[in-house]
């Protein structure tokens, strides 16, 4: 191996022979060294030939006739993978790492329809969605049966959020839906493709009649609710769609709320009886999970914890 040699996590466990889970476990554990670019995992060759030889020197060492019975480590457990980007999940990560403190349970910050195709290739475990359908005025199920054809799931209510425009202090340009993205002079910042929020706005435009090519800065993207509040906040942008929840949070600007959603969690059926599904069944259900969603504000939780829907 050399030091121009890198793998993903999937690889070293093919190399190992172990899962993924167990790769990204000794990760957080620190016996194995690794490093991100941007969302991605890498360890480099040398420092999983440095793992292998610490292994082998255990390894031998275990074998030696031990003077005294050494207590046994508690065992480790897969985990999952959750996909999304609400701070929702934050709070959720941490509640499930209290109630299997070892297992490990890791975040990918994926848009609603990547979500989605990472649950049907089985790269992820619980994804996130919030895409309306506006031909039965729905949220999520179309999208589900569509994307994941044949594939028995359930769908689980995180909460409900308001969806809306965040423009400038005072509204200067007098923007009050969606008509007025193609005003002359609005200038607009979009979220990237496959996010909810893009698929609102697309969704809405081709409701409406309207084209996209008449709508200034619809090709300038931000990933997150609030870089797109924060674009707005800065004078970048005349306007940009995001939940309420983030325009709490950046000063300098005003909310015009348009689309109350429905934001869910997926999981497959067949797993929902595994323990790791149980926990977060019962994470969504629990009192004190409601309780600190409720508290930060821009979220109804009349459903949270609910499956709403079966496909």
């Amino acid at each position: 191996m050399t030091d121009t040699i890198s793998y993903t996590p999937e690889e070293v466990a093919k190399i190992l022979k172990i899962s993924r889970f167990t790769v990204y476990e000794m990760i957080k554990r620190g016996d194995l060294t690794a490093y991100r670019i941007g969302r991605k995992v890498r360890v480099e060759a040398p420092d999983l030939e440095v793992y292998i030889k610490k292994s082998k020197s255990l390894s031998s060492a275990a074998q030696a006739p031990a003077t005294k019975p050494a207590e046994a480590p508690a065992p480790a457990q897969e985990g999952l993978i959750i996909c999304g980007q609400d701070v929702i999940l934050d709070i959720l990560t941490r509640h499930l790492e209290k109630t299997l403190p070892y297992a490990r349970f890791l975040r990918s910050y994926a848009g609603s329809i990547d979500g989605l195709m990472a649950l049907y290739r089985g790269t992820a475990n619980a994804v996130t969605t919030h895409l309306w359908d506006s031909d039965s005025d729905t949220y999520n199920v179309p999208y589900v049966r569509r994307m994941l054809p044949g594939h028995r799931t359930l769908i689980i209510n995180l909460a409900y959020r308001m969806e809306g425009l965040y423009v400038a202090k005072g509204n200067p340009k007098g923007i009050t839906g969606w008509q007025d993205l193609a005003k002359p002079g609005v200038w607009f910042v979009n979220r990237e493709r496959g996010s909810g929020a893009r698929v609102l706005l697309d969704e809405q435009l081709r409701s409406l009649g309207i084209d996209h090519r008449d709508i200034a800065g619809y090709d300038r993207e931000e990933t997150s609710h609030l870089a797109v509040a924060s674009s707005v906040a800065r004078g970048e942008a005349d306007v940009g769609l995001g939940i309420e929840k983030a325009a709490m949070q950046v000063r300098e600007i005003d909310f015009i709320p348009l689309q109350k959603e429905r934001y869910d969690m997926v999981i497959r059926k067949e797993d929902a009886t595994k323990p790791h599904f149980q926990a977060l069944i019962t994470v969504l259900r629990s009192a004190a999970f409601r309780d600190e969603v409720a508290g930060m504000g821009g979220y109804d939780i009349t459903q949270t914890g609910e499956i709403l829907a079966e496909t």
